[in-house]
């Protein structure tokens, strides 16, 4: 029945309707390739590769989320990951569809919503390269759950995400409440996380493994990194075993 609430999901469709579609602004946002958009030049998060060249990360099946233009997929695949990965933006995902192809790599890049994807502890590793702070606070609720869900015991949650008191260099300046998210109908551009909230809103499912600022990375390095960003990495504990041990 229209409008009547009965579900959750008709729960979070009243809050979507309240805001722009995702799909609205990002398929204009990766038309002009030639924009000084620091992300997307075909360079992995530092992160990443610290992480793989520590050996902390080993290779298996990675699922992308919110991959763009396909520059962490890529690499992910060049260290030994079998990667899926997705995008809301039909733009996006051909362009990296070209990038994968340029580089002779294989990709599975798809046309998306997270929000359609339904895994089943099929992944070693899940990363979110600048996803989450672009949902709306009730979309994350399914979005961690769905994480929780498409990691294996013992895989790995890594994410990039907005930090505060950046707004000089394209950040947000402060944390937003969530309540005044809904009041003001606007995410402002992205949402800044403490480090307090982000363990408030992942320590229950995952394990941190570590938590830091980005590194802030040179134009002719050929990795990605601006201080603007938390890095994290989380952990899915095996079966039977505690948060911690």
């Amino acid at each position: 029945m229209e409008k009547t609430i009965k579900h959750v999901q008709d729960l979070y469709d009243m809050l979507d309707a309240e805001f722009r579609s995702a799909k609205q602004f990002w398929e204009p946002f990766y038309e002009d390739r030639n924009r000084s958009i620091p992300f997307f030049p075909n360079k992995p998060d530092e992160n990443l590769v610290d992480q793989v060249n520590s050996g902390l990360l080993t290779g298996g099946k990675a699922l992308e989320l919110g991959c763009g233009p396909g520059r962490n997929a890529i690499y992910l695949t060049q260290a030994g990951y079998s990667v899926d990965a997705y995008d809301l933006s039909e733009t996006a995902i051909a362009w990296a569809k070209e990038r994968a192809a340029e580089e002779q790599v294989n990709v599975n890049f798809e046309c998306r919503s997270v929000f359609e994807l339904e895994p089943q502890q099929e992944y070693d590793l899940v990363y979110d390269s600048g996803c989450m702070h672009h949902l709306l606070p009730h979309q994350r609720i399914p979005y961690i759950q769905m994480i929780n869900d498409a990691l294996k015991p013992g895989g790995y949650f890594g994410m990039t995400c907005f930090a505060p008191g950046y707004g000089d260099m394209g950040g947000p300046e402060s944390v937003m409440n969530d309540w005044e998210i809904y009041q003001e109908k606007s995410m402002k551009g992205g949402l800044a996380f403490t480090e307090e909230k982000l363990r408030y809103l992942l320590e229950d499912s995952f394990e941190c493994v570590e938590l830091r600022p980005m590194m802030a990375m040179g134009q002719d390095d050929p990795r990605f990194g601006l201080p603007i960003l938390w890095v994290t990495l989380w952990r899915k504990p095996l079966s039977g075993e505690e948060k911690g041990d």
